[in-house]
């Protein structure tokens, strides 16, 4: 057992200024670090409920603007200046160069595809036989199923279920659409619903888990590749040679070339992106704005086709299937959180979509500028130049 000593103070009210007062004199006395730094915010210590657990301050990590870059999308539609936050020297500085390049050309051209969230149970049953006919009988009473899962909630809609057989398992994947929450909690009190249903009017099920790991959270997976994790988002451009050779320095077919490059190392090592490194972008995007960073793990993965035209300008395409961000809920409406969506205008209801592709372009923008610098020879002195501490 823990000595009392040694536990981190609570009090009833776990979020006041005195509480956390507490547990930073609590740090101080057990380590001998006095918090300078964490324990200074402009934060409502009361709004942070819900969002972290016995609070002693917050992590102030830089935040640098890329842009603007000029998107023409669907949902997002006009000259953006994007919020991004990191401690990695020179990524601002490449985003905004591979930004600048895209609003040149006229601008980046993004396209959502599709928006779901997942949770994926699986049925227990005595033999393969149980397992298969339990599928049939769940495609037959699936209205019913859909009417329990979306009595737990006032946005989110059951829109489709995959069903794989193994062994004398049956591993179901619940589709949702979420509205402008990213939708994980979402999706498992609805599903828990639905199960305890099933459970309750299905004599052969010996038991069901909740989660059969199939719906990957917070890790990558061919099926998200397939069938999408979030918003499935292109962001395409086509690159003039002329353009190239004058801001990037590089030619469009060296640019081609090196894509063919990349695609076989991709394949020999077996990643789930063969592009450059989206999740730099997403993962500064995401800590600015209050997603959980953790879906980093998903939204990074991502498809490049480039495609190198008759009168050498070169069309170049990445396709991220699994973006994984919400409009409002979660840390989205913290303080400094919501006052970096709103520079998107991308706080609040109808605007998730938009912060999607916000995203893709941003990931466009810097897998331009990343691969024109490794071709020019500015990759290794830009770092030098910008991404190392100096007194």
């Amino acid at each position: 057992m823990i000595d009392s000593d040694k536990k981190i103070p609570r009090l009833e009210d776990n979020y006041s200024a005195e509480a956390i007062a507490q547990r930073q004199r609590f740090i101080a006395e057990k380590t001998g670090v006095e918090l300078k730094h964490v324990a200074h915010s402009s934060q409502d210590l009361k709004s942070l409920m819900g969002n972290i657990e016995n609070p002693i301050g917050v992590a102030q990590v830089p935040i640098g603007l890329a842009g603007p870059v000029r998107i023409n999308g669907e949902h997002a539609n006009g000259d953006f200046y994007v919020p991004m936050a990191t401690t990695e020297g020179t990524l601002v500085a490449s985003y905004s160069r591979g930004m600048r390049v895209l609003s040149e050309i006229g601008g980046v051209k993004t396209t959502v595809i599709e928006r779901y969230m997942q949770r994926a149970p699986v049925f227990h049953f005595d033999n393969a036989q149980d397992a298969r006919d339990f599928g049939i009988w769940f495609d037959e009473n699936i209205d019913t199923i859909r009417q329990i899962a979306e009595a737990t909630t006032s946005i989110g809609k059951l829109s489709h279920v995959e069903q794989y057989g193994v062994s004398r398992m049956r591993f179901v994947r619940f589709n949702y659409t979420t509205g402008d929450a990213a939708g994980q909690n979402m999706c498992g009190k609805a599903t828990f619903a639905a199960c305890n249903w099933i459970a309750e009017n299905y004599p052969k099920l010996n038991r069901y888990t909740l989660s059969g790991a199939i719906d990957t959270d917070k890790k990558h997976s061919q099926l998200n590749t397939l069938h999408s994790r979030g918003t499935r988002v292109v962001a395409e451009a086509v690159l003039p040679r002329d353009v190239a050779l004058k801001l990037l320095r590089v030619d469009t077919k060296a640019l081609f070339d090196a894509r063919q490059v990349n695609n076989v190392g991709g394949m020999l090592a077996g990643t789930s992106n063969n592009g450059a490194h989206s999740a730099n972008g997403l993962a500064a995007i995401f800590i600015a704005t209050g997603q959980d960073a953790a879906n980093i793990a998903e939204s990074q993965a991502a498809i490049v086709y480039s495609d190198l035209m008759e009168n050498g300008d070169l069309y170049w395409s990445i396709t991220l299937p699994s973006v994984i961000v919400a409009s409002y809920g979660g840390g989205t409406g913290l303080g400094s959180q919501r006052e970096c969506l709103e520079i998107m205008d991308c706080y609040g209801n109808g605007k998730a979509l938009k912060l999607a592709e916000i995203c893709a372009a941003t990931v466009l923008a810097g897998e331009i500028s990343l691969g024109s610098a490794v071709l020019a020879g500015d990759w290794v002195s830009s770092h030098d130049k910008l991404g190392r501490n100096r007194p």
